[in-house]
């Protein structure tokens, strides 16, 4: 209300409250709904615990791998954690509590982003969209590293624009710490930077007259004549915490490379292309107008985003040539995944969200003020032009809002977005806690505790975690792929049954679904484990969620 009020005022606002109401209306946002946090979060969760009680970067005591892809997040609850209770902290609350600023954040800088390119209006609809959407919502709530890796990106993006160079080195280099897949924006954004040295530099004039229009051309593209000098720290802004953090990884770990990434190639069975029907449906509806308008908008999307994003891109590089990194970064995102056909979780669909957001919309502004500018007579022109700005910055918001539930059906009852379930993690509390008085009643030290959804479990047990995805138990892999006679229902994955018989954990927690084919028809596993308790699900195709116990 406040954003609009300034909007409609004839006196200019201060600078400071377009920015400020971003910011609390953010926060207000992701603090209502109070944190759902999702399993995968508290992965992290339990390596920052780890850390704090002495036990090193690991998630099962005594075993070095590197299952988390977020070592800068996972540092940062780990020094927050140090003033708020050290291992006993309470890490789901603190998560909410920076993600919640880290949005709030990345709305300033998408507001302050469309400032400079010419397009306050669609800068504001972006951050609005930015402040409702539930992709940045759910995500944020839940607890993973999204918010802050969002707000990275997009800051690098900006200080790149504002010939900040060592300010842009450092953020990609911390985007680049809390997800590698950052590289798909912060390489573009080092290949303008070197592109604007090397057209700069003296002793390069040799090569670049051999190169001829070609360098003529990206000298342009990198707008050089406006380039600031090199310097040694932007090198060393980027390469010291990148460099630091690749070899502790090596020598801890053996390798910089997640672990995950390697279990999640072999673990999750895929159609062929499933990941590009997915990325395609994600684009062509960057507002969930789908919701609102049903499959059309799907069909719609598909030519109408790409077409005002691309007049969006020319826009904006008309005001600064250095945002051509940004304008890529979606699509290099969408190629990448695409042809990488991993399983797609809602959270990979998130970081590319702001960058769609604004070029769209810088489109749509311009596309308006086209088509007012040949309208007869200026009283219409200034009657209609307000309006077509106010619609640019609300509509966005309001068909995003769409999308959110004032009574979800489960967990706190508070108006969420609909995409904030978390059944699955609610059932595994539960299940966590019936493992945990067994524990305490068969008076078992760190037993092991087999699960294929690892977080809550990992968590609120005092149990080794048999991870059967690999995520985080290396043992995992000599196990996989699995035999695709085994794989039940549409998830795509399946407990390898030898990985239970042989390892023998003291307690199995597993979606029936995940071993209906496999383990539960093996007459080995009966012999061996009795069920101890059945939570009820209506999720996955799944005929509960299944406890047993080691005989």
């Amino acid at each position: 209300m406040l954003i609009i009020i300034c909007m409609r005022s004839r006196t200019a606002p201060a600078p400071w409250l377009i920015p400020a109401a971003l910011l609390l209306f953010a926060a207000a946002l992701r603090w209502v709904p109070g944190p759902r946090t999702i399993d995968d979060a508290y992965i992290t969760f339990r390596y920052v615990r780890n850390i704090l009680a002495g036990n090193g970067f690991v998630y099962n005591p005594g075993e070095p791998v590197l299952g988390t892809t977020t070592p800068l997040y996972t540092f940062l609850l780990t020094v927050l954690g140090l003033f708020s209770g050290g291992p006993q902290a309470p890490f789901p609350e603190i998560a909410l509590v920076v993600n919640s600023l880290a949005d709030g954040v990345t709305c300033i800088l998408l507001f302050l982003l469309g400032r400079r390119l010419g397009s306050t209006a669609a800068g504001l609809g972006a951050a609005l969209a930015w402040v409702v959407a539930p992709y940045s919502v759910t995500f944020a709530i839940g607890g993973l590293e999204t918010s802050v890796f969002v707000l990275l990106l997009t800051a690098a993006a900006l200080a790149h624009l504002s010939t900040r160079t060592t300010l842009a080195a450092l953020l990609g280099a911390l985007a680049f710490l809390t997800r590698p897949d950052s590289l798909l924006l912060v390489a573009p954004l080092a290949a303008d930077r070197l592109l604007q040295i090397g057209c700069a530099h003296p002793r390069l004039a040799g090569l670049r007259r051999q190169l001829g229009r070609f360098s003529g051309l990206l000298c342009r593209l990198a707008d050089a004549d406006d380039a600031a000098p090199f310097h040694w720290k932007e090198a060393a802004a980027f390469l010291l915490p990148a460099g630091a953090w690749l070899v502790f990884a090596t020598v801890t770990f053996g390798s910089p490379i997640p672990h995950s990434v390697s279990a999640k190639n072999l673990a999750y069975h895929l159609p062929e292309n499933s990941a590009l029907v997915r990325l395609v449906q994600h684009y062509a509806t960057p507002f969930m107008e789908n919701l609102t308008f049903g499959v059309p908008a799907i069909a719609a999307g598909l030519v109408l985003y790409p077409f005002l994003y691309i007049l969006g891109a020319r826009k904006a590089l008309q005001s600064s040539r250095r945002v051509w990194p940004l304008a890529l970064f979606p699509w290099l995102y969408f190629a990448a995944y695409a042809i990488a056909n991993p399983l797609i979780f809602r959270w990979y669909l998130t970081p590319i969200l702001p960058a769609y957001f604004l070029f769209i919309l810088t489109g749509a502004e311009g596309l308006l003020r086209a088509v007012l500018s040949r309208l007869e007579g200026q009283r219409l022109q200034r009657t209609l032009q307000p309006a077509g700005a106010a619609a640019l910055v609300l509509v966005p918001a309001l068909l995003l809002s769409g999308g959110w539930t004032l009574a979800p059906d489960h967990g706190l009852t508070r108006p969420a977005p609909e995409m904030a379930w978390y059944k699955i993690e609610l059932a595994y509390r539960q299940a966590a806690d019936r493992v945990a008085q067994e524990i305490r009643q068969r008076g078992q030290d760190m037993p092991v505790l087999a699960a294929g959804d690892v977080g809550v479990l990992g968590y609120y047990t005092p149990a080794r975690i048999l991870d059967t995805v690999g995520l985080n138990s290396p043992v995992t892999l000599q196990y996989l792929p699995v035999e695709q006679d085994i794989i039940a229902g549409g998830y795509g994955y399946a407990v390898p049954p030898d990985l239970i018989l042989e390892q023998h954990p003291d307690y199995v927690v597993l979606m029936e679904v995940y071993i209906r084919e496999g383990l539960l028809k093996d007459p080995r596993f009966a012999q061996s484990y009795e069920l101890l308790e059945t939570i009820p699900t209506d999720y996955y195709d799944s005929e509960g969620m299944l406890i047993f116990a080691r005989r």
